[in-house]
């Protein structure tokens, strides 16, 4: 495992370019801090020397020397440094001992004999009187020293801090992502009901096994509807297989004219049973999701208006009282097609097993929050025991077993409204229908 992809190696690579990031800044403050207290004592020998060279007084040297000695005897501590010498380097005043040449100017390493370093300024006088003003660096190098005693402090400890926290959330992520892993595992090997942990806190790891349960979840459905298919063909062709079977044997026993019509009996029993492949082939499609991608904004009320009208002469041809109710302006974003096969199964069914005078009732309209599409009428709807499963695939109520179709239409509709990130419902009320809401574009 190379360093920087793991966890740890991630964190740790992180909280040592922090610490370099922060020896460089700390380094920048402490020459930023050293060259500041420099120009301070400069300024200090500066300052003095002017102080200096104006004492009144007739004799210049006189007066400078009385004013040094005057600083010296002062009983307030003063780190400051003086020497006076005539022009033949015979000492005046001052308590300073030097140990290189003295040269008028700014000297910022002046060496005494006694070992000690100062930032030094000699000025000549007009009498050819050298002044020297010198301040000990002995402050400014023990502030130096605790600087960087500082500074090396703060770096081992964000160093052995960093290094800590990365070997902490490093472990804290491995086992995180360890009973992730199990899980996954358990899946993997055919337990299909477990699923990643959630510690309930909204961090990162719980937003991704969230994500991940809505997967499992999902397979879950999809799996079910799997098994659910695979026994409901193998239940529900067995009758029209059978059937196909019989006109089949008819055929190859009876004469000429059995023969004719067993065989177009069988073919209408081979159509039936492609409309029911069909049909299953493009509920599979439709709960794939790979429809959402060719998704744009329809205008559901010109759709659904438009459709009704065609509707409407199929309904009053069978006697049935046909209303439209539909808010003007709802737009939504889906499949044009697969909106109208929804609301044309809706209608198709409330047609078939409703008698007549029926009043079969379309509406549509839209709040703040969603929209809501429903087919209702007031037939005798379906029985209780038959309500739970009605959106199931090859799910009849016994009062319809006598009529046409195969039980997928419903089920087509709850695939389509879950497509378009809606619902399907029945609806709550004293008429039967069915309910379908889905999400404002």
């Amino acid at each position: 495992m190379r360093f920087g992809r793991s966890t740890f190696g991630l964190a740790a690579l992180i909280s040592i370019v922090l610490t370099l990031g922060t020896l460089a800044i700390g380094r920048a403050a402490y020459w930023i801090t050293h060259e500041a207290i420099e120009r301070e004592l400069d300024h200090r020998v500066d300052t003095e020397t002017r102080a200096l060279l104006v004492e009144p007084g007739a004799d210049r040297g006189v007066a400078i020397g009385a004013a040094i000695a005057r600083r010296l005897a002062a009983p307030i501590a003063n780190d400051l440094d003086y020497l006076l010498v005539d022009r033949a380097g015979k000492r005046l005043a001052g308590n300073l001992d030097p140990k290189t040449k003295l040269v008028p100017g700014y000297e910022e390493f002046f060496r005494a004999r006694d070992g000690t370093v100062g930032q030094a300024m000699t000025t000549r006088l007009p009498d050819g009187t050298l002044l020297i003003v010198r301040a000990d660096r002995a402050g400014l190098r023990a502030i130096d020293g605790r600087l960087r005693e500082l500074f090396n402090w703060s770096i081992g400890a964000m160093l052995l801090l960093g290094l800590g926290g990365a070997w902490t959330l490093g472990a804290l992520t491995r086992a995180r992502l360890r009973r992730m892993d199990r899980t996954a595992l358990a899946i993997i090997d055919g337990d299909l009901g477990q699923r990643m942990p959630v510690s309930g806190s909204g961090n990162e790891f719980d937003r991704l096994a969230t994500t991940l349960n809505q997967m499992l979840d999902r397979i879950a459905a999809l799996m079910l509807n799997l098994r659910q298919v695979s026994s409901d063909i193998a239940h529900d062709l067995r009758t029209p297989l059978t059937r196909l079977r019989h006109r089949l044997e008819e055929a190859a026993e009876g004469g000429d004219s059995d023969r004719s019509a067993a065989i177009q009996s069988a073919i209408l029993q081979a159509d039936e049973m492609l409309d029911i492949f069909s049909a299953l082939l493009r509920i599979s499609e439709v709960e794939g999701l790979g429809i959402r991608k060719h998704f744009r904004s329809i205008d559901l009320s010109a759709t659904l208006t438009d459709f009704a009208e065609t509707f409407r002469p199929d309904a009053e041809q069978r006697g049935h009282l046909f209303e439209i109710d539909v808010q003007p302006g709802i737009t939504v974003r889906g499949d044009r097609r697969l909106l109208i096969q929804l609301i044309s199964n809706l209608l198709d069914n409330a047609l078939q097993h409703t008698p007549a005078g029926t009043r079969i009732r379309l509406s549509a309209s839209r709040n703040e929050r969603e929209i809501r599409l429903a087919v209702s009428d007031d037939g005798p709807g379906v029985p209780a025991q038959a309500q739970a499963r009605l959106f199931e695939r090859f799910s009849r109520a016994d009062t319809s077993r006598s009529s046409t179709g195969h039980g997928l239409g419903l089920a087509l509709v709850a695939a389509i409204a879950t497509a378009h990130h809606g619902t399907a419902s029945l609806a709550t009320g004293p008429d039967f229908g069915i309910d379908v809401i889905l999400p404002l574009p």
